[in-house]
């Protein structure tokens, strides 16, 4: 079928979110909403309540707001600056009369429903909502499905809205991060262990039915095959685990740390869950667990990008949204 030209597409890529400023009082607000989603944290409320409340919010916040400063750019937080780029980037691609691209927050602003009457104000006849979430997870893409469904629970004329689900395996994504590496490595010797490292979830997540490790498990093995990789060379592991349950293993700070006292000489790592540097990858990889596997023994650690906003990256982000104008 030819695309109909009389059509007009609304584009909203969607990321996690970010607090406004590197302060206590803001980092407090933006983990307030996040931690405070069911979809997040699905521990009773009864239970959860205390903790958050009495012991999160209040120790956490400022801690994470140091890390935040540690980071954050002159344009504001790395996160939304990259986002803003990518819908740059992306509205480069298509004529505005055509298509309209903007970007929208989980948690934090700007608001899903917002972006939504903006489009719609603007004359859109479709819309499609495209989760920066290459790897679909109820702790983190189902929660735009409940914000579209509280959206549309209030509209009489209901809009005419796709929610682009994963694309974990899509070809253009996997030749992406896989040019990502090699870009890498011409710059930088290629080193003894390539780590993919994924954003964790609980493990009882995974048993009640969610495919994040499974899509997870593939997106590495699909890259890693595309670089010719045999079973030795690379690993996969998750990071960023939150509380005393047990989340998806092997953790990457442990697996680092393993690595280091084995005396592994050079490690690469990369994060295909996310779309955009920030906090749990600047910081948290590139700093801390970098420091984790050198103290341990370890050789030369190298952090490689997100996808950002790549040409490639936005000819991925490009070839979805062109999908839904036929």
């Amino acid at each position: 079928m030819k695309s109909d030209k009389n059509t007009k597409l609304g584009v909203v890529l969607m990321n996690l979110g970010t607090p406004t400023e590197p302060t206590p009082k803001a980092v407090r607000q933006f983990l307030e909403e996040f931690l405070g989603d069911r979809r997040v944290v699905e521990i009773p409320r009864l239970v959860w309540w205390p903790i958050l409340y009495g012991i999160i919010l209040p120790f956490r916040s400022p801690k994470v707001a140091k890390l935040y400063k540690e980071i954050w750019l002159p344009e504001g937080s790395p996160l939304k600056v990259i986002t803003q780029k990518q819908v740059a980037g992306l509205q480069s691609r298509f004529d505005e009369a055509d298509v309209v691209v903007k970007y929208a927050m989980t948690y934090g602003e700007p608001k899903l429903a917002q972006r939504i009457a903006e489009l719609e104000s603007a004359g859109v006849d479709k819309i499609v909502v495209l989760p920066l979430y290459p790897q679909y997870s109820a702790t983190t893409t189902a929660a735009i499905y409940d914000q579209y469904a509280n959206l549309i629970t209030g509209q009489r004329n209901i809009s005419n809205i796709s929610i682009h689900k994963e694309y974990f395996d899509h070809d253009d994504y996997i030749t992406a991060l896989a040019n990502s590496v090699r870009h890498h490595w011409q710059s930088h010797d290629q080193a003894e262990k390539l780590l993919f490292s994924f954003h964790g979830i609980p493990k009882r997540c995974v048993e009640k039915g969610d495919p994040y490790e499974r899509q997870s498990r593939a997106t590495a093995q699909l890259v890693a095959d595309k670089l010719g990789l045999n079973d030795s060379q690379w690993a996969i592991s998750f990071q960023s685990r939150l509380g005393k349950a047990e989340w998806l293993t092997p953790y990457t700070d442990k697996l680092l740390e393993s690595w280091g006292k084995e005396g592994v000489s050079s490690v690469d790592v990369l994060c295909p869950a996310f779309a955009s540097d920030c906090l749990e990858t600047v910081e948290e990889i590139d700093q801390e667990n970098r420091e984790i596997f050198l103290s341990a023994g370890g050789g030369r650690f190298e952090y490689i990008p997100c996808l950002n906003d790549s040409e490639d990256h936005v000819d991925l982000l490009e070839k979805i949204v062109t999908e839904y104008r036929i």
